[in-house]
């Protein structure tokens, strides 16, 4: 129980600067009379954030998610050499499947490369999406996220191609969301990058209700309430999340776990290098890894900075 309450410390702080981030940034935006959580929530429903829930609504909003996988895709080359294809069509989930499907999901596209990777995006209830949060979804989900690494996983043998592990694929998902900061793509929208900075805490406080879940015994209703609470979202969202921790036990650890290593093998990489750093090569050689445990990608880039360096 030791090793549970100094997680939950950790992963509390990791949520607490980043509620100090984006405390910061809407300090210029407004609602600076609330506390973080309730800023958020207060944006989340302010009408300027949000698709009207009909089916004109819906499709403005497949419209703006198409128009941002577009900017990203411009700046693709800023950040990989390779460029393999990775045809994309954005869709509602069917509605038939809204009230029992997730969030949004990809689909990866067929190994033979004729028929697109799908995105999926449950538009059950469009107060569920307010405008800012929708950017880091797309670069999560679509390009230069997991559709983005499903074409370079098309390059692979069958075999590698299609094993899943957790944190390798959701590891990389988070990267992308902060590769995506880092070439700029909120520089000109201060609320879309509130919003990647919500999604931020959010993977710190899904961290502690999957600790409160499972090792402190948290009710369904308690992880929801808490979820909702500090990470300001809606609380039927937070009670969705919370039944997919029930159901996952440490899913959500494998994404930070995942994207901690990328990291941390990116500033060794960098160190070791130096001039010879190109974070393109780097990029390219995690992704050219294919779906892998951690311990096995970090002997991939130990072997790449050893071959970079002769």
């Amino acid at each position: 129980m030791g090793q549970c309450r100094d997680r939950v410390a950790c992963l509390c702080f990791l949520q607490f600067r980043a509620a100090i981030g984006y405390f910061v940034i809407s300090q210029k935006v407004e609602f600076c009379q609330f506390g973080v959580a309730e800023r958020m929530a207060a944006l989340g429903k302010d009408p300027r954030f949000l698709y009207p829930d009909t089916d004109e609504g819906k499709e403005a909003l497949l419209a703006y998610l198409n128009a941002e996988v577009a900017q990203v895709g411009k700046k693709l080359p800023e950040l990989f050499q390779e460029s393999p294809q990775a045809d994309l069509v954005i869709k509602r989930v069917p509605k038939e499947m809204e009230s029992g499907a997730p969030a949004a999901y990809a689909v990866d596209g067929s190994l033979d490369g004729k028929n697109p990777a799908y995105y999926y995006i449950n538009l059950q209830d469009t107060e569920r999406w307010p405008k800012f949060s929708l950017p880091t979804l797309c670069f999560h989900e679509a390009i230069p996220g997991h559709v983005w690494q499903g074409a370079y996983n098309r390059s692979l043998p069958t075999i590698r191609s299609q094993l899943m592990f957790n944190a390798y694929a959701e590891g990389w998902a988070l990267y992308a969301e902060q590769l995506a900061d880092e070439i700029g793509i909120y520089a000109n929208d201060r609320f879309a990058r509130l919003g990647y900075l919500q999604s931020i805490q959010f993977r710190a406080c899904r961290l502690v209700v999957d600790t409160g879940i499972h090792a402190k015994r948290w009710t369904r209703q308690q992880a929801a309430a808490w979820l909702a609470e500090h990470n300001g979202m809606a609380l039927p969202s937070a009670i969705a999340e919370i039944d997919r921790y029930c159901a996952w036990p440490g899913q959500a650890c494998g994404y930070r776990v995942g994207q901690l290593t990328i990291v941390k093998l990116r500033e060794l990489t960098k160190a070791s290098l130096g001039a010879r750093y190109d974070i393109r090569k780097f990029n390219d050689e995690i992704l050219f890894a294919g779906p892998t445990p951690l311990s096995v990608l970090e002997d991939v880039i130990h072997e790449f900075i050893r071959s970079e360096s002769l």
